[in-house]
């Protein structure tokens, strides 16, 4: 008979063997790399304890997903969706302190491009999956794993095309979690004694990268010219990107400043509302960026000669809109960016929100609970997006973030996203096993 493995005692190993698999996404598939290994790697995992999985291409070579489905003890529920994705962002090793995916375990923390997003999540959910089977745990409900590729890109060749094309793989899925919720904000309490939240995602922003376009008279770099479309854009670009959108609290956020100000005594003023949030940490340049929309000009493109005047100029602005503003921010980027320079969608995902109530919500909070019982759950907004976004839009699912982590107060958590030297501790990681282990047993 084969002894008892509990998910805390190997996720770490599985999380830096996911690391150590190099899953670049450029966002040019003719770049990619490392989603069809990874997909082999946690396929080998699953079924070397048993689970029938699922290998399916979404719409290009090698952009490979896996999926298994564990019944539960009561089939007239609905299924709970349990999803990670598997690709990472670009790491210039020359930056870092270790090679980006070298998967080091050192000074207590695993390192490497991934290690909380999201691969620390990746690796707590095959530790999970792989323990029930091992152990005969049946769940409530059924669970759908689900390890995605190309979440980095928008999800083209991952989570949407997977909901268009394979609506089968989630039958009977009715909620899901992914990232990223779930870990720890220690601030001062109204004594000035620590206390710690953990932040559940209920909401994120929709994400919509425009690409603006002027056209002007080409001619010669030496003459007068008043009709220059690099010029006519230059402006617009600068206007758009020093604008400040109004302030929109949504549900979510007000709830999270009301919570934050019940249990520190930290007040949020309108009238100075980012200064107000800076107290809250590091963590305030995501809080701070979900109180109103934002639209940040990332890419130009323009001219092929320094003596010619080109005929046509091209910016990409990454603009993230709040839930309900998608229509007065086009109407505001409209008049800022002036009747001379078109706007398109090169994409454009939808911003979701839920309500922070209900029977999961509830499984969370006593997960977390049972391993830190001080613990008080907060929702909040996540300033980016993530593949529930073709979950709730495309399938009708209810999804929230929730990839626990118990982090050190002074670790800024914020900053490793996408950053350099991305880390976890290793404390967290086994932390994270366990609440995630004790939420799927109750869920």
């Amino acid at each position: 008979m084969t002894s008892s493995i509990a998910a805390e005692d190997e996720v770490v190993e599985l999380a830096a063997d996911l690391i150590r698999i190099d899953t670049t996404n450029t966002g040019d598939p003719a770049t990619v790399v490392g989603e069809r290994e990874a997909a082999e790697y946690v396929a080998g995992k699953l079924t070397e304890v048993g689970y029938e999985i699922e290998m399916v291409e979404s719409g290009a070579a090698r952009r490979d997903n896996v999926f298994a489905r564990l019944k539960g003890a009561d089939p007239s529920r609905g299924a709970l969706l349990v999803h990670g994705h598997l690709d990472v962002v670009p790491a210039d090793p020359s930056e870092w302190s270790v090679h980006p995916f070298s998967g080091a375990v050192q000074d207590g923390y695993l390192w490497g491009r991934g290690a909380v997003d999201m691969k620390d999540m990746v690796g707590m959910t095959l530790a999970v999956a792989r323990r029930f089977k091992r152990d005969g745990i049946v769940p409530p409900r059924d669970i759908v794993f689900a390890f995605l590729a190309d979440e980095e890109a928008g999800g083209k060749f991952g989570s949407q095309w997977l909901a268009d094309n394979r609506p089968d793989l989630f039958e009977g899925c009715t909620e899901a979690v992914g990232e990223v919720g779930g870990f720890s904000l220690t601030l001062p309490d109204r004594q000035g004694d620590p206390t710690t939240l953990y932040l559940i995602e209920t909401a994120e922003k929709g994400m919509a990268w425009m690409r603006l376009r002027a056209k002007g008279r080409a001619g010669h770099g030496s003459f007068l010219h008043e009709d220059n479309a690099v010029t006519t854009l230059a402006e617009a670009v600068a206007r758009l990107g020093n604008h400040r959108f109004p302030v929109v609290l949504t549900d979510t956020v007000r709830e999270f400043l009301d919570t934050i100000s019940e249990v520190t005594g930290m007040e949020f003023a309108p009238d100075d509302l980012e200064g107000a949030l800076a107290k809250i940490g590091p963590l305030s340049r995501i809080i701070g960026a979900t109180v109103r929309d934002t639209a940040n000009p990332t890419m130009l493109n323009a001219g092929y000669k320094a003596n010619v005047i080109p005929s046509t100029a091209e910016a990409v602005v990454d603009c993230r809109v709040l839930p309900g503003r998608q229509e007065a921010f086009e109407r505001e980027v409209d008049e800022l960016i002036g009747p001379d320079v078109t706007r398109e969608w090169v994409t454009h995902l939808p911003a979701l929100q839920t309500s922070f109530d209900g029977d999961l919500v509830e499984a969370m909070g006593a997960a977390l609970r049972a391993e830190d019982p001080a613990a008080r759950t907060v929702p909040y907004m996540l300033s980016g997006g993530t593949d529930a976004k073709a979950f709730e839009e495309k399938l009708g699912m209810r999804c929230f973030g929730f990839a626990p982590l118990r982090l050190p107060p002074e670790l800024d958590f914020a900053a490793l996203f996408h950053g350099v030297d991305e880390r976890v501790p290793l404390d967290s990681l086994r932390f994270g096993a366990r609440v995630l282990d004790r939420f799927l047993r109750t869920c």
